[in-house]
C-alpha cells in the first residue's frame, strides 16, 4: 500500500474519476492543459468550503478518530501514516489514504466495529436525487480498498436531513441520514473497472473528440466550458430562455445563430425572443401595464431582502439550507408626489439577525402600505418563516404578506419587453435594457451570491476597517436593488399612458 505513486497521465483520484465519467475530454484537458480551465467563482468556492465543513461536522457521528491530513504530507506520506494508524489499532480514521494501480483515494470516514471495517462517504446534499452520481464516488473507493487488500465490509452514504430543526446543541443523529449502499457498491465493481480502462485509453491518445452537450453542466458545471464553447456566437441558439432540449436538437443540426433557426420549430415564447432580438423590438402593452398598476395603492414601499444559507443550521428554529435574512433595503413613497425615502438594515456580524430585522421592518413599513418586491414569492417565503419564528408578530407579518405585490409580473408576462433582455425578466437583465444609467457593474458587490459571501467574510474578519468597507459595499448593493425597482415602477407608469 505504501509504494511510490507515479505522477503520470494514468494516475487517477476520486475527483479525477468523477470528472472523467462526466466528460473524458474534461479529464484530458485537466491533465494536459490545465491552464485552459476557467476561474472558480466565489459561489463555487463557497460550495466546496461548505462541503468540507459538513465532512468535518459528520466526524462527530464517530468521535475520537485519527485524521490523516492533506497539508504538509506527500501522497506517499499519507499512505504510510494511514497504515501506521491502522497498525496502532485505530478504529476510526478521518481522511485515510489508500492506493491501487495508480488510483489514490481518501475516504471521508472509516470505522471498525466487531464485524469489520465500514466506509462512510459524506455529502452536503439534502437528498440523493441522482444516486449514481454519488454512488460512483463511493464505488471507486470501495474498488481501491478491496483491490489494495483492505477488508471493507460495508459502505454508507451520509447526507443532510432537511427536516431537522435545530434546538439547542446540534443533534448529529438527527442532522444526518445514513444509507447503506453496500449492495450497489458491490454490483458496480465491474463497471468501475471498465470505466477506469476507458478513461486511461482516452488519456493515452490525442484530445478526445467530444462535442459540447448537456453533459457540460450535468451533474456539475465544467470548468473547461468557456474553452469548449468558444465556437458559439455571443448570443447563440443555446442562450435562448426556456426549455433546452429542442435547442440542443437545433445545435446538433448545425444551427448556431438565431437568424438560422426555423421559427416554426420553437415554442411561442422562444419564437418571440428570437424575433425581438433579430428585429431590435421594443414592446409595451399599456393595457396590461395599467391593469397591474391598478392593483397597487399608496403608500408604496419597495422591499428587498439579502439572505444566507448554511448546510449546518446556526440558529435555533432553523433547518439546513434555510435562507436567513441578514439585510434589507426599503425605498418608499408615502404619496407618488412625495419625496422618495429610504431605510436600510444590515445585521451585525456573528449574531442571529432575525429578531432585530423583523422588529425594525415592522416599525418602518406601515400596516396599510402596498409592498412591492421583485420576484415577490421570495420575500413572501422569508416573511412566512419570520412569522413562524416570532408568533407575537404573526398577525402583522401576515398582513404584510397580504399586501405584497410582484413588480416582476409585467416583465414576466412581457407587458414591457426590450430585445436586449434576451428572454429574461431578471432584474439584472431588465434594468440595463430600460435604465442603462443604473449600473450594477460599478458596485463592488453586484449580485446576490457576492453579497452572501461578503456577509460571511464580514463575520470572519477581525479587521475593523475591512468590516466597515464590507458594510458599505453591502448597503450600496441592497440599496441599488430597491432603487432599481423604484425606477422600473416609474417606467411602467409612463408606459401605461401610451396610446394603444
Amino acid at each position: 500500500m505504501t509504494k511510490t505513486i507515479k505522477k503520470d497521465l494514468s494516475y487517477l483520484s476520486k475527483s479525477l474519476f468523477i470528472r472523467g465519467l462526466q466528460c473524458p475530454k474534461s479529464l484530458y484537458l485537466f491533465k494536459t492543459q490545465p491552464e485552459l480551465r476557467g476561474e472558480i467563482s466565489e459561489s463555487q468556492e463557497a460550495i466546496f468550503s461548505q462541503g468540507t465543513e459538513v465532512g468535518i461536522v459528520a466526524r462527530g457521528l464517530f468521535p475520537g478518530g485519527k485524521e490523516i491530513p492533506y497539508e504538509g504530507l506527500s501522497l506517499d506520506d499519507q499512505l504510510k501514516q494511514t497504515q501506521a494508524e491502522i497498525d496502532r489499532g485505530a478504529v476510526v480514521l478521518y481522511e485515510p489514504a489508500f492506493e491501487f494501480d495508480h488510483i489514490f483515494i481518501k475516504a471521508d470516514i472509516l470505522r471498525k466495529n466487531r464485524k469489520g471495517w465500514e466506509l462512510y462517504e459524506v455529502k452536503a446534499s439534502t437528498e440523493i436525487k441522482d444516486k449514481d452520481v454519488y454512488l460512483n464516488d463511493i464505488v471507486l473507493q470501495y474498488y481501491v480498498l478491496q483491490k489494495s487488500g483492505f477488508p471493507i465490509r460495508k459502505a454508507y452514504l451520509v447526507y443532510i436531513n432537511n427536516q431537522y430543526v435545530k434546538n439547542g446543541e446540534l443533534d448529529l443523529n438527527q442532522l444526518f441520514l445514513i444509507e447503506d449502499v453496500t449492495k450497489q457498491a458491490l454490483e458496480k465493481q465491474e463497471y468501475v473497472r471498465k470505466e477506469i480502462k476507458k478513461l486511461r485509453k482516452a488519456l493515452a491518445g490525442d484530445t478526445p473528440s467530444i462535442d459540447i452537450g448537456e453533459h457540460c453542466d450535468d451533474p456539475y458545471p465544467c470548468d473547461f466550458k468557456e474553452y469548449c464553447w468558444q465556437h458559439l456566437p455571443d448570443y447563440s441558439v443555446l442562450d435562448l430562455a426556456g426549455q433546452k432540449k429542442k435547442l440542443w436538437d437545433l445545435y446538433r443540426q448545425g444551427i448556431l445563430h438565431l437568424k438560422d433557426i426555423p421559427l416554426e420549430m420553437l415554442p411561442k415564447s422562444q419564437r418571440f425572443e428570437v424575433e425581438a432580438h433579430l428585429n431590435n423590438w421594443e414592446f409595451a402593452d399599456p393595457e396590461k401595464i395599467k391593469n397591474f398598476l391598478d392593483t397597487l395603492w399608496e403608500p408604496i414601499y419597495f422591499l428587498d431582502f439579502e439572505t444566507f444559507q448554511t448546510a449546518i443550521p446556526l440558529y435555533d428554529g432553523t433547518k439546513p439550507y434555510q435562507q436567513i435574512p441578514f439585510q434589507y433595503s426599503i425605498h418608499f413613497f408615502k404619496g407618488l408626489k412625495s419625496k422618495l425615502g429610504h431605510y436600510a438594515f444590515l445585521a451585525s456580524p456573528n449574531m442571529d439577525p432575525r429578531k432585530e430585522l423583523v422588529e425594525t421592518l415592522l416599525e418602518r413599513i406601515p400596516p396599510e402600505a402596498c409592498i412591492l418586491a421583485y420576484n415577490a414569492p421570495f420575500e413572501k417565503k422569508i416573511l412566512k418563516q419570520l412569522a413562524e419564528r416570532f408568533p407575537k408578530y404573526r398577525t402583522k407579518l401576515k398582513k404584510m404578506i397580504d399586501n405584497l405585490r410582484d413588480l416582476a409580473g409585467p416583465f414576466r408576462k412581457k407587458a414591457l419587453y426590450h430585445w436586449s433582455m434576451k428572454g429574461s425578466y431578471s432584474l439584472k437583465k431588465v434594468l440595463p435594457a430600460l435604465i442603462p444609467e443604473l449600473d450594477y457593474d460599478e458596485l463592488e458587490i453586484n449580485e446576490g451570491n457576492m453579497a452572501t459571501q461578503a456577509y460571511f467574510k464580514m463575520c470572519q474578519t477581525k479587521d475593523p476597517k475591512e468590516v466597515k468597507q464590507i458594510r458599505r459595499n453591502l448597503l450600496e448593493y441592497c440599496r441599488m436593488d430597491t432603487l432599481a425597482m423604484v425606477e422600473l415602477f416609474r417606467v411602467l407608469s409612463k408606459k401605461s399612458s401610451l396610446p394603444g
